[in-house]
């Protein structure tokens, strides 16, 4: 490759990246009370969202559909071609349609349409076009605001396609925190492969039952001993008469106890315990209590419920063993 052919390859490279920042910017300009309303129609969707499109626009729509549903917004891609042949029928009265076309005039979807009004349900047009078709029968119309196609014969879906697929990362983000969707949420939808292990709940991972160690804050030091050594995590639960946690002893207590002299036959748990011990919840990342042992400098966490009762265990080697990290 020649050095000038190579400078106008990037530059042309380069021409079309900036046409799509335009577009998107324009596409940030056009948002507004629309955007709001199709915002309230999702959030208060009792069914499912439907997604639809044909061409290109389809493709976009069923990545659309697949980040709402992996983000707490549960959402379906209806192919408008199959629709018209029998899968219609995924259409129900409280489903919410969203309907993707650059032209807003594609004979395909516009044929949807009346079925949607007949249900009532309610549209949501992504258009180019607020005169079109789509746009006048839809409840709201989101314009994209594409000046032209970043290809150079100003025809293949480029520009339009990255708008239309900015708009649905905004959809479902606003929607995500209008939902208080966290990450524990975001794991349960993402179990598989490398993602669905570094999004593992320390519920996944911790030890529960009858491998929990636990004694009572006036369980004599033997008894604490024996509990610690009979479950093997160099460390228990400390707990009060109403079975809430009060306290852990680890190794490391056991060691300072003796380094000053304590007295093991006359000594009881609360003696030896460290309070308001730092602890892990079910449903939160296992990373996230990994991170908490590494800059406390500790290996174990008690896992306790939302009443301050110890659940479980989580021992650092049961996150590493995971492969999460």
């Amino acid at each position: 490759m020649k050095k000038a052919s190579a400078e106008r390859i990037l530059s042309k490279a380069r021409e079309v990246i900036d046409k799509e920042i335009e577009a998107l910017e324009r596409l940030k300009e056009a948002l507004g009370e629309d955007f709001l309303k199709a915002v309230e129609l999702v959030l208060n969707c009792e069914g499912k969202v439907v997604l639809t499109g044909i061409g290109k626009s389809g493709h976009v729509a069923r990545k659309i559909a697949s980040t709402l549903s992996s983000t707490g917004t549960p959402a379906v891609f209806l192919h408008p071609a199959e629709a018209l042949h029998g899968d219609l029928g995924l259409l129900e009265p409280k489903d919410v349609l969203i309907a993707v076309s650059n032209s807003g005039e594609s004979a395909e979807l516009t044929a949807i349409l009346p079925y949607a009004k007949f249900l009532g349900v309610p549209v949501v047009a992504v258009t180019n076009n607020p005169d079109s078709t789509l746009a006048r029968h839809a409840d709201a119309v989101l314009l994209l605001n594409v000046k032209e196609e970043a290809c150079p014969l100003k025809l293949a879906p480029t520009s339009s396609t990255t708008a239309t697929m900015a708009l649905g990362d905004a959809l479902a983000a606003v929607l995500m925190e209008l939902k208080g969707f966290t990450k524990a949420d975001f794991a349960r939808r993402h179990p598989g492969g490398t993602l669905g292990r570094k999004l593992r709940l320390v519920r996944d991972l911790y030890h529960t039952g009858d491998e929990l160690p636990v004694v009572k804050e006036d369980a004599p030091m033997k008894e604490v001993v024996l509990e610690m050594t009979a479950k093997g995590f160099g460390a228990t639960a400390v707990v009060n008469d109403e079975g809430k946690l009060v306290g852990i002893i680890t190794d490391g207590d056991l060691r300072r106890f003796v380094n000053r002299g304590g007295d093991f036959e006359r000594s009881t748990a609360r003696d030896v315990m460290t309070r308001n011990p730092k602890v892990a919840r079910p449903d939160e990342l296992a990373l996230e209590a990994l991170r908490r042992m590494e800059d406390y400098n500790i290996t174990v966490l008690i896992v306790v419920d939302e009443e301050n009762r110890p659940v479980g265990i989580i021992h650092m080697h049961d996150i590493l063993k995971a492969e999460m990290v």
